[in-house]
């Protein structure tokens, strides 16, 4: 991506589910492009509209003065993996009002000459559990990888994701999806697609307008849909142990 950062993405949020109940449902949310290396600092009195904080990513024990560089360099030579020694961009939300949720942020790594080295996909469930897939995408974005982590409490931890994860074009633009196929099973589907702009002060107090505390705003609908869900008769699937969403791969 070519445009600088951090810029703010104004993203609309979809998920299918056709069986064995049929929903679909829609929101619009906020979300920032920035570069790991250079996350934004709104100053005293702005702070609460946006915070990044490294501790919010990555599931390793937190060592003070830690950068998100660190955190990220730390995890993938946890698995074995070397770190990118150019440029990271992260899709994700900050906090606001001393809050935050993810459900997915992406990592664009980069090598020192601007190639892509690798994308990492952390997922957040609603359990406070962290999980990272580790993806070498093709020239489309595409790439399958395991699933590994339990998300949703309608869905077990079987299957496989299929995933497009596309690098921002030239102008900032995200379109991203998930796919999760299981045998037996309809194919559940995820896609967020947005279009950015320069994070200046009037866009940051804008987006309160048009997204209002996103991160709360969207672990509310998750909640809200799941209740539904339930109501409509859609059987929970009990929550494996800890130690089986601890599992990480990196599969090309």
């Amino acid at each position: 991506m070519s445009v600088h950062t951090p810029r703010l993405v104004a993203s609309r949020i979809t998920h299918v589910r056709t069986e064995p109940v049929e929903n679909r449902f829609v929101y619009r949310s906020m979300h920032w492009l920035v570069d790991i290396d250079a996350l934004p600092d709104l100053g005293v009195g702005r702070r609460w509209l946006a915070r990044f904080w490294a501790a919010d990513h990555f599931a390793q024990p937190v060592t003070d003065g830690q950068t998100l560089r660190d955190r990220l360099t730390g995890f993938l030579a946890a698995e074995g993996i070397q770190a990118p020694t150019g440029r990271v961009i992260v899709l994700t939300s900050p906090r606001v009002a001393g809050y935050v949720f993810n459900p997915l942020s992406v990592f664009w790594c980069h090598h020192a000459d601007g190639t892509l080295a690798c994308v990492v996909a952390e997922v957040h469930n609603t359990y406070s559990q962290r999980h990272c897939y580790v993806v070498h995408p093709d020239a489309d974005g595409r790439a399958s990888v395991p699933k590994e982590f339990y998300v949703s409490p309608f869905n077990d931890v079987d299957g496989s994701y299929r995933l497009r994860l596309p690098s921002p074009d030239e102008h900032g633009r995200v379109s991203l999806g998930i796919t999760l196929h299981r045998p037996d099973h309809a194919p559940f589907i995820a896609t967020l697609v947005g279009r950015s702009r320069p994070a200046t002060p009037r866009a940051v107090l804008r987006a309160q307008l048009s997204a209002p505390l996103a991160p709360w705003m969207v672990a509310a609908r998750i909640r809200v849909q799941g209740i539904a869900l339930w109501m409509r008769g859609l059987p929970i699937v009990p929550r494996p142990a800890p130690e089986k969403t601890c599992n990480r791969k990196a599969l090309r």
